[in-house]
């Protein structure tokens, strides 16, 4: 632990200041988000999203490189596929006649073989595992703007429809009944869940963003009365999770992501067990 700190004070270790403040950071709407994401039950929406994301990486690094489209990148490929399948989410739920599952299970294979078949034809070296399993420490200064800005976007659509969402999780028939657009609102959070997920995946990678999403949450819930405090739980949990995940990995040498999920579930064992 003591070497972490003196670390964090190095000059030449800028790039461990950055992610920890990026982590701290996403903290808080991966708290505020995911207490609706486990309060609704979407967890399994919210893992087909995340795996989805891996077509917009590979997508935006193809059109970048191959296509000469500068603006287009990584984070861009995954803004576009998360809202996209965040529509299609919603249309499944809502309107047509296929199993919700089915879409889902859908999603979640097509979108990582999509994104590994434009890793694998993008000109260039691609590390799809810095993807799969994050890399907390590749963050930099731009990021933290990017996190700052999704970070106001989420939080700010998060407490203006707060009432709405809250009818939504609890009880999305007197939603409806009291005139409610469940389908814009469900929409809305599902977008909300993909907007949080792009954040999260630079800290823990694709395959382990739904754990850190929920995991803190979940925890948070064993012990709120409210979900206003169940909010404030998660985001407490979830920044002490990546404190000591990357502290602990810096010690022992080990990838930043899994130890911080590790943490994070065994937390969530213990406090299970405490509730039985």
């Amino acid at each position: 632990m003591f070497e972490f700190f003196a670390a964090l004070t190095d000059p030449q270790t800028f790039f461990l200041r950055y992610a920890l403040l990026v982590g701290l950071l996403s903290a808080i709407p991966f708290g505020v988000i995911g207490s609706y994401v486990v309060v609704r039950r979407i967890s399994s929406l919210a893992g087909a999203i995340s795996h989805c994301l891996l077509a917009g990486i590979g997508g935006g690094l193809y059109l970048e490189r191959v296509a000469g489209i500068s603006w287009c990148g990584p984070i861009t490929g995954m803004l576009v596929v998360a809202i996209v399948a965040a529509a299609a989410l919603t249309l499944a739920h809502f309107r047509t006649g296929q199993r919700e599952d089915s879409v889902i299970g859908a999603l979640w294979s097509v979108g990582m073989a999509v994104g590994l078949l434009f890793l694998a034809i993008t000109p260039g070296y691609s590390d799809p595992m810095s993807y799969l399993f994050g890399n907390i420490l590749l963050i930099g200064r731009g990021d933290i703007y990017l996190v700052l800005a999704l970070d106001a976007i989420v939080l700010g659509l998060a407490a203006f429809f707060h009432p709405q969402f809250l009818a939504l999780c609890f009880d999305d028939e007197y939603a409806r009944l009291r005139g409610l657009s469940t389908k814009l609102l469900y929409f809305l959070l599902l977008c909300l869940t993909a907007l949080t997920i792009v954040l999260l995946v630079r800290v823990v990678g694709i395959v382990m963003v739904i754990a850190l999403l929920t995991l803190p949450a979940a925890i948070a819930g064993n012990f709120a009365t409210s979900i206003t405090r169940m909010m404030a739980g998660a985001v407490i949990a979830c920044a002490l999770f990546i404190f000591a995940g990357m502290a602990a990995s810096y010690a022992l040498d080990l990838p930043t992501g899994p130890v911080i999920i590790c943490i994070a579930a065994v937390v969530y064992l213990v406090t299970s067990l405490k509730k039985l």
